[in-house]
């Protein structure tokens, strides 16, 4: 007897799919590590790209706070345990809850490129969860959050481009 699961299977539909617990649970450490990237660059960055980093770092705490207050509220309790299709990049946005160590001294065109993909997953994370979720305050939590990536990401897109091109951030 065979032990392979084919595609479209009972198995595989059952294996892509994980708890809005899980979910929530991996958002939440996405956004404190994503806080504490940010403000563990203030002091190592540029002065000029100083301000930004500062920015990205209340923002992404604002997110975490976000999804503290969710996670207390009783009619996401309810929901809790509800499957979910796991997002086709969740691998991605996982990658990103660890730290990484960019050295002592990190230039800001290391720190923009490394920037610049921690928003493009978050986007691609959150688009993917609000197209999944029912209509109300999930669906509409993840659809925010994925404006607010697409919104840090165009700015450091932007911040980069001027130094790589303009010879300044």
């Amino acid at each position: 007897m065979s032990h392979e699961h084919p595609e479209g299977s009972g198995y595989e539909r059952i294996k892509s799919k994980t708890t809005l617990r899980d979910i929530l649970d991996t958002a939440c450490s996405f956004e404190q590590t994503a806080y504490e990237f940010y403000s563990g660059l203030t002091g190592r960055v540029s002065k000029r790209l100083r301000p930004l980093v500062e920015e990205l770092a209340a923002e992404e705490q604002e997110h975490f706070d976000l999804f503290s207050k969710l996670n207390a509220r009783h009619d996401v309790q309810a929901q809790i345990a509800l499957k979910v299709r796991t997002p086709p990049n969740d691998h991605k946005f996982s990658d990103y809850i660890q730290i990484p160590h960019l050295g002592e001294n990190p230039d800001d065109q290391t720190i923009l490129q490394y920037a610049m993909g921690r928003e493009q997953a978050a986007m691609e994370q959150y688009s993917s969860l609000a197209e999944e979720m029912p209509d109300g305050v999930l669906k509409d939590l993840f659809t925010y959050l994925a404006h607010e990536e697409l919104e840090h990401k165009k700015e450091l897109e932007k911040r980069y481009y001027e130094m790589v091109h303009s010879g300044g951030v």
